[in-house]
């Protein structure tokens, strides 16, 4: 877990993510990179200076009308002295049944956006932590190149002006292999997903994609990362502290 919180303190020192009395709701969905970020942000308190508070937020989409068993991340949030919200919805029924949409991931993550913003006001946050990583940007950046036709990507730090709230991703220079390895060395249990349209996306398509790029091509990832904080869209732009904070 020290080279997660390594990456963490760069991107959180790098975008200023994180500031004095914030109270930051961190979306767990119980998959590994939501449980990396919970755990990382945890600690992370400890020696990086900012003092923060955490809540653990889980909004169960209710999959074919069954409701999920998040009882290891309530046992996690325990163990951490994390407040933790688990919020029910129907945000599967909307998705699946009522609209049967063809391609749901997009009405989903809207869908459940939107709750997780309305969850984290009513917990009193003002941020809210997500927890996409390294290969998340790239294959973001490269999706919205070649499906949607435009260069750009999420922001490390975005206000939502609307909701008051500022979004926040502190694992954004973490590789996914390297939040693997984090979790089963810290031995910590991750909640299968059960969404019907798992491993069938576009997004699958991209990471497959990629990987394949990375064996060919040694340092594509790497390149597309660096094009990206180069061109400066969506505040990835190299800012007077990168370079200065390694892992």
């Amino acid at each position: 877990m020290q080279k997660i919180l390594g990456y963490m303190r760069r991107a959180v020192q790098e975008f200023d993510l994180i500031s004095n009395g914030d109270k930051i709701a961190v979306g767990v969905s119980g998959g590994k990179d939501s449980l990396a970020l919970l755990v990382g942000l945890s600690r992370l308190r400890g020696f990086i200076g900012i003092d923060y508070d955490v809540t653990a937020i889980t909004l169960d989409p209710c999959f074919g009308g069954i409701e999920g068993d998040y009882s290891a991340v309530e046992a996690l949030c325990r163990k951490l002295g994390v407040p933790y919200v688990l919020e029910r919805t129907k945000i599967g029924e909307i998705v699946f049944d009522v609209r049967k949409e063809e391609h749901p991931c997009s009405l989903c993550a809207k869908l459940r956006r939107g709750a997780l913003h309305n969850a984290a006001k009513k917990a009193g946050c003002n941020k809210v932590a997500l927890g996409h990583h390294f290969n998340d940007v790239v294959e973001t950046f490269l999706m919205n190149l070649f499906i949607e036709g435009r260069v750009g990507c999420f922001a490390p730090k975005s206000y939502l002006d609307r909701r008051d709230i500022t979004v926040i991703r502190p694992l954004v220079f973490a590789p996914e292999s390297e939040i693997r390895r984090a979790i089963r060395r810290e031995g910590i249990e991750v909640v299968k997903s059960v969404c019907p349209a798992d491993g069938k996306t576009k997004r699958e398509e991209m990471k497959e994609f990629i990987a394949a790029a990375d064996k060919s091509d040694r340092g594509f990832s790497d390149r597309i990362f660096g094009a990206l904080r180069r061109s400066g869209v969506d505040g990835w732009g190299i800012t007077e502290n990168s370079g200065r904070f390694k892992p």
